[in-house]
Parts: C-alpha cells; structure tokens; sequence
C-alpha cells in the first residue's frame, strides 16, 4: 500500500488539493465544540469527571484527525481518522459497562474485549452473507454497525435496571441511538446524491455524530451526578 496515494471517497472531492473538501473540512469544527462542551460539563461536575474529561480529549481528536484526513486525503492521514474514533468507541463502552451496569473489572474488560472482536469480525461475515463487499455497498458506513448495536444494546440493558430507569438514563441512549442511525444514513448517501447535491452529505455525518459525542458524554455525567 502507498500510504501517501491521493483518496477520493467523498463527493465533495474532485482534485487531490489541500482544500478540494471545504464542507468536510471544516465541519470538524464541530467537534472542537462538543469537545469544549463536554470538558466544561466534565470539569463542573463535583467532583470533575475525570473518565469524561478523557473522552472529551479524544472528541477533540477525533475532529483534528477527521480534519487531516479531509484535507490531505493519502491514505496515512485515514488513520488519524479512524483509529481516535475506534478509542473513543471501546473506552465510551468501558465507561457504560462500568458507571450504567456497575460491572466489575474483569467482566468489563471480557465484554470490551468481545466486542473489540466482533467489530473484526462482522463485516467478513456479512461480506460473505452477502457475496459482495458491503463496505462498498455502505460508503464505509458498516464499520460503525458494532457500535450502533452496541448503544442500542446499553440503552435496552440500562432499561432493565430500576435506578436507571429512574434517572431515564436508557431513554437518553436509545435517542443518541435514533440520532446516530440518522447521522449514519447521511453517511452512507454520501456517493448516491452526487449528481443532485455536489457537496454531498458527508459534512451533516460530521455535525450529527458530533452532537451524538457530546450528547453520550454528558449523558454519563448526569448519570454519575444523579446516581450519587
């Protein structure tokens, strides 16, 4: 693999130059803004929300590395698109199986781990289910089916907890998880409407999965503040 070959994977993209994804681009400033939010909810809380005060960290990575990737656009700078968004993934699901299920460690750390290995291991599955390559079917969007399982998986599971029904901490998830299958819809429709919308949807995935960051951060926050 040539790690410096131009990327064109979104519609906005019709040159390799620095700017040629303007939308994209600066939509990451959206994250910059979820994560000031979330540090200044996290660094509020009494005491402050050290876990959260992390996750805030890396929403803001993650923007900065969805930026470099938009803009340079060589397969190196995918992964610092990638690999922040999958650390902010498995650390969000260490918190929740911690702070909303009250696991103990080693039951956290087995059903991360599990997780980290299904995530592996679906699209091979499906690819073969399928008989055809559904990332390219999904813009790249199946990647982030683990995780959208995941949170409707952890609303369902908090659901079931009668402290947590109390603190309506369920509800609270499953409607990042509604907002988080939209925001993914409009990743995948990225390449589809091309032709009708030139700058495509790839920049309203930015602005709603930054709200679904910012959203699943203080949703652990008001969580730990009520919950005593």
């Amino acid at each position: 693999m040539d790690w410096f070959e131009p990327i064109k994977a979104y519609c906005e993209r019709n040159d390799p130059g620095f700017w040629a994804e303007p939308a994209n681009a600066l939509s990451n400033g959206a994250f910059l803004l979820a994560a000031a939010a979330s540090a200044r909810r996290a660094f509020r809380a009494e005491p402050p929300d050290r876990a959260c005060l992390a996750l805030a960290g890396l929403i803001a990575v993650v923007g900065l590395g969805s930026f470099l990737f938009h803009t340079l656009a060589i397969y190196a700078a995918l992964l610092a698109d990638v690999i922040p968004i999958a650390l902010f993934i498995y650390a969000y699901l260490t918190l929740a199986l911690r702070r909303f299920l009250r696991l103990s460690p080693t039951r956290v750390a087995a059903a991360t781990a599990g997780f980290v290995l299904f995530g592996f291991a679906l699209t091979p599955m499906l690819d073969g289910l399928a008989g055809a390559d559904v990332s390219s079917l999904t813009n790249g969007s199946i990647d982030y089916l683990p995780a959208l399982l995941a949170l409707f998986g952890m609303a369902a599971a908090v659901l079931g907890r009668p402290e947590a029904r109390i603190l309506n901490t369920g509800w609270r998830l499953a409607g990042i998880g509604v907002l988080f299958l939209v925001s993914l819809v409009a990743r995948t429709a990225d390449q589809a409407v091309c032709a009708a919308w030139p700058t495509g949807t790839h920049a309203l995935w930015h602005l709603m999965n930054a709200a679904v960051l910012y959203a699943l951060v203080a949703t652990a926050i008001r969580h730990r503040e009520a919950a005593g």
